[in-house]
């Protein structure tokens, strides 16, 4: 998956990447420049799953 999908990905569940990154354990920064570059297959189950949760935490 590319770094613009997977940045769609969290834009469309209504959050921002610095969200994202910050429980995947990076800033956001460090984040950004990662979304330069494709993901894997195991990077981007991991951030569906922060995806979730956070998901989870916005509507509660």
């Amino acid at each position: 998956m590319t770094g613009n999908e997977v940045k769609q990905l969290i834009q469309s569940a209504g959050l921002k990447c610095w969200q994202v990154a910050e429980l995947w354990g990076v800033n956001d920064g460090n984040f950004s420049r990662r979304l330069r570059r494709p993901f894997n297959d195991e990077e981007v189950k991991r951030i569906k799953a922060i995806i979730k949760e956070l998901e989870k935490t916005k509507t509660a």
